[in-house]
């Protein structure tokens, strides 16, 4: 497991290792931490917007020790169908899942890009930039991988944030949907569903959600 200060620790180290400057977009558990929402993680989640971004990740990890592995028996065998699927890197109990352009199917959106809760710079040799994601986005993400604890931790960010936006996580869904990615809609539902246990959701975003089902 990594805790908030070994994230810290291993993103300064990872810059001194790069052969160029990189950016990158932190979600899961990785993003919590940054919130205060999390105090350790087993996998670091990070979208890259290009192959040579995180190509030049990659050979920094490898120096640091970390080996690629399989992501079966981590997400849903049905979504590693997908050329989306992520490249992951373990070393001791730690993890990197590593996504380039899309989640699966879920794209980095423009509203991801512009609308971040917060930037941090690792400058040693070279700048690792990480972005992190808003809780919305970061709902969404978990809603799409479904991997152990993901439910988990989607519950703990919706209890902790007293000004989660469920009309801006909703428009973020129909856009994906609109651009084609034909799970984003169903694992929200899924997700939205089963969270309605434990948090009161106002019925008009399971309307909004079923309107476009319906299209």
């Amino acid at each position: 497991m990594i805790t908030q200060q070994d994230q810290l620790d291993l993103f300064r180290l990872i810059s001194s290792s790069l052969s160029e400057d990189v950016e990158c977009y932190a979600f899961g558990g990785t993003a919590m931490m940054f919130y205060g929402y999390k105090e350790e993680t087993k996998d670091v989640d990070l979208l890259f917007e290009s192959l040579p971004g995180r190509d030049s990740f990659i050979r920094a990890i490898t120096q640091l020790g970390y080996s690629q592995t399989s992501p079966f028996q981590i997400y849903i065998p049905e979504k590693l169908k997908d050329k989306h699927t992520p490249l992951m890197f373990k070393r001791d109990d730690s993890r990197f899942d590593l996504f380039t352009g899309k989640i699966f199917q879920t794209l980095l959106s423009p509203k991801m890009k512009e609308d971040l809760f917060a930037l941090h710079q690792f400058k040693t040799t070279h700048t690792l930039t990480i972005k992190v994601l808003r809780t919305e986005f970061i709902v969404m993400l978990k809603a799409v991988t479904e991997r152990d604890k993901d439910f988990e931790d989607i519950f703990n960010i919706v209890k902790k944030d007293k000004n989660f936006d469920w009309n801006y996580f909703i428009d973020e869904v129909l856009w994906q949907t609109e651009q084609g990615d034909g799970w984003v809609l169903l694992d929200a539902e899924k997700m939205m569903k089963e969270l309605k246990q434990y948090v009161f959701i106002e019925e008009k975003w399971f309307k909004k959600l079923y309107g476009a089902k319906k299209k």
